[in-house]
Formats: C-alpha cells, sequence, structure tokens
C-alpha cells in the first residue's frame, strides 16, 4: 500500500468519525451507533449503583462497560490518527498535541483512560474510579448535532468576560457578608458564627436565593442585615442571566442580520484552503489578478486573522476567504444535478464513452466530499453527483439555476 492510499484511508475514517450532515450513510451510522454508546455507558453506570441491579445484573452490566469503554478507547485512537485532518492548519505531532490538548481531546481521554489505569496502579484505584464520572461530558459532543447547542456554546463563549466579573463580584459579596455577619453574630452564636468563614454557607444559601434555613441571624440587627442582603442576592443572580439573555438577543440578531444582508446584497463568500501545489503560495494578493467584482475578504494563518493587503504573501496552509458580487442579469444560466443510482447506464462508464448529446456538458462532479474537474478518462461511480449543461431533457435531474 503506497503514501497516497494510506492518505486516503485516513482520510475516509476521518470523515466517517467526524460528525457531519450528507448523504454519507456510513458516517450516519458511525455517528447513531456513538451516540447510542454513549447513552447505554451512562445507562450502565447508573444501574451499578443500585445493589438490586447490581446483584442480578451485575456481570451484563461490567460486560456492557467493558465493550463501551473499548469504543471509547478506539475513538479516541482514530481521532489520533486523523489529527492532521482535524486541524489542516496544523502538520504531524502539533495536530496531535492540538487535539490531545483541546476540551473534546482531555474528554474523550478521561472517559476512557480511567477505567484501565487500576490495573497498572491498583492503590489508587478509588481515586480513577471518580474520574469515571468524566465520560458524562462526552454528551457534550450533541452540540455537533444541533445547531441549538452550539449557539448556547457561542452565547457563553462571546460572554465569558462579563459572566467571569459577575461572578467576581457575587464572590466578592459573599465574602464580605460572611465578615459582616460574623461581627453581628458572633458573640449571639458563638457555636454557630465561629469564625470569619463560618458565615460563608450563610451567604452563599441567602444571596443566591436557595435559604435553607439551618443557619440564620437572630439579633435585630443581624435581621435587618440579612434582608439588605436578600434583597441584594435577588439582584446578583439577575446579573448572570441578563447576560446570557443579552448574548441570546444578539446572536440570534446578528443570524438575522446576516441572513437579511445576504437577501439584499446578495454577496457570496467561498473559502479557500492553500496547499503546496497551489500557484497562489509565495504570491502577494496584488499578484493574483483577481476579477474585478472578486475580492480577498479575508486571510487566516493559523490561529491569526490577517487584514489582506496587495503586499500580503500568501503561504502554505492559509485559509482564505473570497468575496464576489452575483452576477445581475435576466437570462439565467441553467444547470442540471443528477445523482447517479447503482442502475443508472452512466455508473461505470468514462466520461468520454457518455451517450449524450454534443450540446450537453458536463460541468463538475462531486464525489462525497471531493469536487473533481472531469476529463474523458475520469470513471463515473455510484453516488457521484454529476452537474451538467444540457438542453435536452434528462430524466431523474433536478434543475439548478445560478
Amino acid at each position: 500500500m503506497d503514501y497516497r492510499q494510506r492518505e486516503h484511508i485516513r482520510y475516509r475514517i476521518y470523515e466517517i468519525i467526524e460528525v457531519r450532515a450528507g448523504t454519507d450513510h456510513i458516517a450516519r451510522i458511525y455517528d447513531c451507533v456513538y451516540f447510542l454508546t454513549i447513552v447505554v455507558n451512562l445507562a450502565a453506570s447508573i444501574l451499578h449503583t443500585y445493589e438490586k441491579y447490581r446483584l442480578q445484573y451485575g456481570d451484563i452490566l461490567v460486560l456492557i462497560e467493558n465493550i463501551t469503554v473499548s469504543m471509547f478507547c478506539l475513538d479516541y485512537i482514530l481521532r489520533l490518527y486523523t489529527a492532521k485532518y482535524m486541524y489542516p492548519e496544523s502538520r504531524g505531532a502539533r495536530a496531535v498535541r492540538k487535539y490531545i490538548f483541546s476540551f473534546t481531546g482531555i474528554i474523550d481521554m478521561l472517559s476512557f483512560l480511567p477505567y484501565y489505569l487500576p490495573i497498572f496502579f491498583p492503590s489508587g484505584a478509588v481515586a480513577f474510579r471518580m474520574l469515571r464520572v468524566m465520560r458524562v461530558f462526552r454528551l457534550f459532543r450533541i452540540n455537533a448535532y444541533y445547531d441549538s447547542f452550539k449557539l448556547i456554546t457561542e452565547v457563553l463563549n462571546s460572554k465569558r468576560q462579563q459572566l467571569f466579573s459577575s461572578v467576581f463580584t457575587i464572590l466578592i459579596l459573599m465574602l464580605a457578608s460572611s465578615l459582616c455577619m460574623y461581627s453581628l453574630e458572633h458573640e449571639a452564636q458563638p457555636e454557630v458564627f465561629t469564625n470569619a468563614f463560618s458565615g460563608i454557607w450563610w451567604a452563599t444559601s441567602t444571596l443566591l436565593t436557595v435559604g435553607y434555613g439551618d443557619i440564620y441571624p437572630i439579633t435585630t440587627l443581624g435581621k435587618i442585615f440579612g434582608i439588605c442582603i436578600a434583597f441584594l442576592g435577588v439582584g446578583m443572580v439577575a446579573i448572570p442571566t441578563g447576560i446570557i439573555s443579552a448574548g441570546f438577543v444578539d446572536q440570534y440578531s446578528r443570524i438575522k442580520r446576516m441572513s437579511e444582508y445576504g437577501q439584499e446584497a446578495d454577496v457570496h463568500f467561498i473559502k479557500i484552503h492553500l496547499t503546496a501545489r497551489d500557484p497562489w503560495v509565495n504570491k502577494s494578493i496584488a499578484q493574483l489578478h483577481l476579477p474585478e467584482r472578486v475580492i480577498v475578504a479575508v486571510v487566516q494563518r493559523r490561529h491569526r486573522i490577517l487584514v489582506p493587503r496587495g503586499n500580503l504573501v500568501l503561504r502554505e496552509d492559509d485559509i482564505m476567504v473570497l468575496a464576489a458580487e452575483s452576477f445581475q442579469d435576466k437570462a439565467h444560466i441553467r444547470l442540471k444535478e443528477i445523482i447517479l443510482q447503482k442502475n443508472n447506464p452512466w455508473t461505470g462508464q468514462k466520461i468520454r464513452d457518455l451517450d449524450i448529446s454534443r450540446q450537453s456538458i458536463i460541468v463538475l462532479v462531486k464525489r462525497k466530499e471531493r469536487v473533481m474537474i472531469p476529463n474523458g478518462n475520469l470513471i463515473l461511480r455510484e453516488g457521484d453527483m454529476v452537474i451538467l449543461y444540457s438542453e435536452t431533457k434528462i430524466s431523474n435531474t433536478t434543475e439548478i439555476e445560478i
């Protein structure tokens, strides 16, 4: 097996294990099995805590845990193997290291590693067993399936500075309330408010409007101070809530503006990842000689966003975003799209051998995630999406208006 075949297999594995929308049935099956494995593993872990089920089905639950944890381990190894495609801006060991120390990489590792560590370190079995609870965080991968969960993550990430400031303010207020209540209640309740930090629990339950009632002031000044802290706590809890609510409004407004702008201005964007074989590498933007209505909107180089200027020299692994205004005309170009089925006469044929009219031109062929420029020797396969221009009527095709 040569290098190209190995890389093709590696990229195919990456396509399967990564969550993506599309018609790749194997990838969809893997996603469903992976999600089901997480749910079954968590269900087995929960049932194992019940003595009744542990005595009756203990062996089955252990077997389920062995199988599911092994699948977690296999998934982690596959993600290490395909890290270069997961992080195309990094290469080799750097991409692997980036995945290992990422949030998802740490969660993936902790979901199976504590299960096997007691084999090598028996004395730490109790501590390793506690770390197994980390596998519940694998449910965060649901973010990749649903845009609503992704929106929550984006809101929390965009408002992290404000949320940190509000939480820090609450902690300072809790400490100050504890010190004040200690000064007011220590003489009346020395067995309850024994030191400066003994009122932390009272301050926490009062400021967060829980109010368990196990610790409470009995002096007049203490009660008045407690009322003030209770009112203040309502406002303190409302601050993070307001920040998150404002974040949701901002995100939805941004999405709405983008959709409205896209409809009115009709500007199209395309992202291009430059490789060593691209002729644009080591050329400045001024040397690209792009068409008049096409501009370079942004250039991403590793983790940096660069403002594209004429003297900016493009490098390998740069990610370019091109913007172009759509051409307004009355005579639209209509293309035809056909997805080849097994019984289609084109399946297994070279393009040069196809029985099509001279007025029909195959524009491009999309095979899974690859878009290929057609040539006469290209053999069409089952599942290929063929885009062609044709004046004649072709069955099982969909019209595409450009």
